[in-house]
């Protein structure tokens, strides 16, 4: 049976549902992740941010947050959230894809994640060269990856991660 999944942007009543997703997919330890570290500085940007819905039911979140690496800005990808009895169907890849082409088409320049190199690389995502960033915290650097919006964005990036708040 094929399921009709929503895609569309995240609004503020859904902060909630997002939450309590987040907690059954991750857990209460998701705080103590070096990505969530900072992402607690700044917001996620709501255009760019959206949900998943089966009829009314809240299955899937993805957010970006505005990040500073050295000279370059870009974005934070994530958290990537799936209900767990809706995975493997799709969502987070229909999620991921629409964050990506809604940054492109505001024109950011570079997204970084910390995740899994064998999901993310379909997307274009590749792992970060040893020794070019770190994040505010420990991080398996095996799992720090980028895709470029656009051409060179990836040059200025050196140093910390940061949350950028404008």
């Amino acid at each position: 049976m094929s399921l009709s999944v929503i895609v569309s942007a995240e609004a503020p009543a859904d902060a909630a549902a997002v939450e309590r997703l987040s907690e059954r997919a991750f857990g209460p330890g998701r705080f103590a992740r070096t990505a969530y570290r900072v992402r607690e500085s700044a917001a996620a940007d709501p255009a760019l941010s959206f949900v998943a819905r089966i009829s009314t039911l809240l299955v899937g979140a993805n957010r970006m947050t505005g990040i500073r690496c050295g000279a370059a800005r870009g974005l934070l990808l994530g958290p990537l959230t799936v209900d767990p009895a809706f995975r493997s169907r799709g969502i987070g890849a229909a999620l991921v894809k629409r964050s990506l082409d809604a940054a492109i088409g505001a024109g950011h320049r570079l997204v970084i994640l910390v995740g899994d190199e064998a999901y993310y690389g379909r997307f274009g995502f590749v792992r970060v060269p040893a020794g070019r960033l770190a994040m505010p915290g420990p991080v398996d650097p095996a799992r720090v990856l980028f895709r470029e919006l656009q051409s060179g964005a990836f040059a200025e990036a050196k140093g910390t991660i940061v949350a950028w708040t404008g």
